[in-house]
């Protein structure tokens, strides 16, 4: 869900920037440098996952698995995300450097997000009821994305709106192909290595 240069107000760019950077400082101090290897396949799945793009007006539409790195990174899912995006941009010119705050607070805010919010649930003693709590996460990420997406376009001049509208519903696809594939990893980590599920928050 890269939002291109030359589509947002300054404003928004601004916002966008300065609120990433918060974010990426709290990630960073919360950071267990332990488990470092996980942050980075976590963002390696996010850079292959959302490596093909179908074009949707001033955005793009592809797999994000946001919510998947916000169950397991939670606050750390902002550096992660930052490099991942910034490694697109320099190798793919996906996205593009001005817009490259904005891009990462849509994505990993709702990240964090469904951190908290299916915290709890994941951490269930049975591994298909927490699977079904990482597939709302999956989910719930996509469509708190979209608006995030919409609402950045919707800001920056009336000539975005027609874009912003179509963000949700384009994107409903992938809301669902995220929930399963959420489903299937929180399954798979819970049977075989819960302890990335079931260590403190970040």
């Amino acid at each position: 869900m890269h939002i291109v240069d030359g589509a947002l107000s300054s404003p928004v760019l601004i916002t966008g920037a300065v609120l990433t950077v918060i974010g990426v400082f709290i990630g960073l101090k919360k950071m267990d440098y332990d488990h470092l290897p996980l942050v980075g396949v976590l963002a390696s799945v996010f850079f292959i996952a959302s490596y093909i793009h179908l074009p949707l007006g001033f955005s793009s539409v592809h797999l994000i698995m946001n919510g998947l790195l916000g169950i397991l990174l939670g606050w750390v899912a902002f550096p992660a995300l930052l490099v991942a995006l910034l490694l697109q941009v320099i190798f793919f010119g996906f996205g593009g450097l001005l817009v490259l705050g904005v891009n990462t607070l849509n994505i990993a805010l709702p990240a964090v997000i469904i951190y908290y919010l299916c915290y709890r649930g994941i951490r269930h003693e049975s591994a298909k009821v927490a699977a079904i709590w990482g597939a709302m996460g999956g989910a719930g990420a996509i469509i708190i994305t979209s608006l995030m997406v919409a609402f950045s376009l919707a800001l920056s001049g009336e000539s975005f709106v027609l874009a912003a509208k179509a963000v949700l519903p384009a994107h409903i696809p992938i809301m669902i192909i995220e929930g399963f594939v959420s489903y299937a990893a929180v399954y798979l980590i819970h049977t075989v290595k819960p302890e990335f599920i079931t260590k403190d928050a970040h």
